[in-house]
Order: C-alpha cells, then sequence, then structure tokens
C-alpha cells in the first residue's frame, strides 16, 4: 500500500490562480464575440424594414424618388425611419437625420431607380432606423 506523499499532486497558488485567470478571460470572451453573432430583435430592424420600404417605393420593378416619402408607413411602432436613394449623380432622402447619439441600425440594398421617363440606372437604396 502506497503512503500519501504531500510532494504528490500539488501546485503552487500562483499557477491555479493563473489557470482561473486564464479560464475567466477565455468565457468572457466567448460570451462576447457570441452576445455579437447571435440575432437580436433591436439590432435587426433596419434589415427587416429595407424590404419593405424597397416594396413600397417600387413601380414595376424601378424605385421612384417621389415614392420615397411612404416609406414612414412601414417604420416599425415607436422606431424613426430616414431613407436614402443614391445613383453616381443624385441623391434623395426622405426623413430626417437620426439625432446624436441615438442607436441607429442601418442597412442598404442596390436596385433600379428611374431618372426620367425611359432612364433607368442603378442606386442604393438604405434606411436607416432608430428610437
Amino acid at each position: 500500500m502506497r503512503r500519501w506523499s504531500p510532494a504528490r499532486g500539488q501546485t503552487e497558488p500562483l499557477v491555479a490562480l493563473v489557470a482561473v485567470f486564464a479560464v475567466s478571460v477565455g468565457l468572457v470572451t466567448y460570451a462576447g464575440a457570441l452576445s455579437n453573432v447571435l440575432p437580436n430583435p433591436e439590432r435587426e430592424h433596419a434589415r427587416n424594414v429595407l424590404p419593405r420600404v424597397e416594396r413600397v417605393a417600387t413601380t414595376n420593378g424601378v424605385v421612384e424618388p417621389a415614392a420615397l416619402h411612404r416609406a414612414h408607413s412601414v417604420a416599425p411602432d415607436g422606431h424613426h425611419l430616414a431613407v436614402t436613394l443614391s445613383t453616381t449623380d443624385e441623391r434623395w432622402r426622405a426623413g430626417r437625420d437620426p439625432p446624436p447619439g441615438a442607436e441607429v441600425t442601418t442597412a442598404a440594398t442596390t436596385v433600379s431607380v428611374r431618372i426620367a421617363p425611359g432612364v433607368v440606372r442603378p442606386a442604393r437604396l438604405s434606411v436607416e432606423v432608430w428610437r
């Protein structure tokens, strides 16, 4: 039968504290990264609103700049919405700028815009949503 020896199975307290600290830092880093990856409905407003804005402002597959004012009807309850439509030469905007310090979510997509009768150009449709 073996006898217990005080030298076996022990570790220095400093090494144990460093190991606990390293594991804690790893868990905190993992949790932070995971929270940024998981969907959060509060952060998804712009991405959810963008298809509705496009549908409201589109006629026959082409966005009409004059129809951007209708986009406010699809804003989520309790939120404000600004829509920007821009080509290389022109820019249209409906809605006010978000106030400083507001938590703004944005989303954008490429669309076709009617510049004049028979003139269609590629454009970028972007939305900003905030409380």
